[in-house]
């Protein structure tokens, strides 16, 4: 049903169940168009398409290159109303109550991990083969790892754009005086812990100091997307959380080992103790490290620095099998009433989206619509292709109503694990304080 008897009511579970767990006013301030509908209750001509994003920076901008597109081709200015919102809780907490208000956007963005608990709180609305036919497309125009990632009971209840994984990039001065940079001018493939603890040798004894940075100040996501990707490299590795958040079923065993892992790297000099996340990346910049790992976003930032040259892969595989931590950006459809038409419009709107995938891949992120991913202009698009095979391995974080990008759980076992890595405490202190601060979710019932 999409009438307005079935939407649900706001509530505090209502706003738990999108996976806000710490919505306050100012969550409201004004955003970025001052006509906005939803929120506001501006009125708009009804042929125009309203649009609810989160992206800034980079992205921002080529997503409204994107946007002009879209509005030279479906009749100009006044069919496409974007309006971008702050990252995280606020643009979640924004599109709930505009839904729960009978007044959502006609399409939204949502990161995958935080679509499934929008969906289970009757904020979205599945999309259905019918739909996608619309305008051609079907669940083979996918990547996927990402579309199989986005069903729920049975249901699609979003449409990827993109898969955006931490990779590894590398500086290429630092590494070529290492011995690590091939005749193609690119990173030597490194296969298993031994050939890269090597590499981390012989950076360190280039840089005179470490030869990796991962941002662990001030930062809990870094250090948990570090962490899940070597644990899940394990091919035994069990699920961080099961039963959708009610059970924390890390393997005590696995995660000890990457964390002794890591800090016996800060040990050796290798990696850095304590770093930002704008120094961690500066580092590498500088030349003061040979090695960083981050999401693949920070390419915007690389090549605005002058004279660096840069290179990015996937993260390398230490253990047993290749697992990058990754997350997606996809279009979800908010509740609403919507005729033939209207749905037509919004399947019209995605459609020119990721046929635009060439344009957001400038920025870093992996295109999930396989008509692009695979066309020969992506393929030769650097450094880009070198590292678009982590989508194929990507590792979403497991479901809970209070999991996903920029959640709680990643803030209360990433702030652990970044005291690991600064060996403040030990692995199995970090990985006692996570099991004791996440108590009181996993015994909290799912407010769904």
């Amino acid at each position: 049903m999409t009438g307005s008897s079935s939407r649900m009511r706001l509530t505090r579970r209502g706003l738990l169940g999108a996976g806000i767990a710490a919505f306050a006013a100012p969550a409201l301030a004004a955003c970025s168009s001052p006509a906005v509908a939803g929120l506001t209750g501006a009125q708009l001509d009804p042929k125009t398409l309203v649009y609810w994003n989160l992206f800034g920076g980079g992205d921002g901008s080529r997503m409204q290159t994107m946007e002009a597109h879209y509005q030279q081709t479906h009749g100009g200015p006044s069919s496409l109303q974007s309006t971008v919102f702050a990252w995280g809780n606020p643009y979640y907490s924004k599109l709930t109550l505009a839904t729960v208000g009978n007044k959502p956007p006609d399409i939204a963005i949502s990161h995958l991990t935080r679509a499934k608990n929008l969906a289970q709180a009757g904020i979205i609305e599945p999309i259905t083969d019918a739909e996608l036919g619309l305008v051609g497309l079907s669940a083979a125009d996918f990547n996927p790892k990402a579309w199989a990632a986005q069903r729920l009971g049975g249901h699609n209840i979003a449409i990827p754009l993109d898969t955006h994984p931490l990779v590894m990039f590398y500086n290429v001065d630092v590494c070529s005086k290492a011995g690590l940079i091939g005749s193609d001018g690119k990173l030597k493939p490194i296969h298993g812990m031994s050939e890269f603890e090597s590499a981390l040798k012989a950076i360190s004894k280039v840089t005179g100091g470490i030869a990796a940075s991962l941002a662990n100040v001030a930062e809990t996501a870094t250090p948990w997307r570090f962490f899940t990707t070597l644990y899940h490299q394990h091919a035994n590795a069990s699920p961080v959380l099961s039963d959708d958040g009610a059970k924390f079923t890390i393997d005590d065993g696995i995660a000890v080992e990457v964390m002794s892992r890591v800090a016996s790297w800060v040990k050796q000099g290798w990696m850095n103790d304590a770093l930002n996340y704008a120094d961690a990346e500066t580092d590498l910049f500088t030349g003061k490290a040979g090695f960083y790992f981050e999401g693949e976003w920070e390419i915007t930032t690389a090549q605005g620095i002058k004279g660096l040259k840069f290179g990015m892969v996937p993260v390398p595989t230490l253990y047993d099998q290749p697992a990058s931590q990754a997350d997606s950006h996809t279009f979800v459809l908010p509740k609403k009433d919507r005729t033939p038409a209207q749905r037509q419009q919004v399947m019209g709107f995605v459609k020119s989206m990721l046929d635009q995938s060439m344009t957001w891949a400038k920025g870093g992120h992996i295109p999930a619509y396989l008509p692009v991913r695979n066309s020969d202009a992506y393929g030769k698009l650097e450094p880009q292709a070198d590292y678009a095979s982590a989508a194929n391995d990507a590792v979403y974080d497991d479901p809970a109503w209070y999991s996903g990008s920029g959640s709680t759980f990643e803030n209360i076992i990433g702030a652990q694990l970044a005291l690991a890595q600064q060996r403040a405490v030990s692995p199995k202190a970090a990985l006692a304080a996570t099991r004791s601060q996440l108590q009181v979710y996993l015994r909290t019932p799912s407010p769904l």
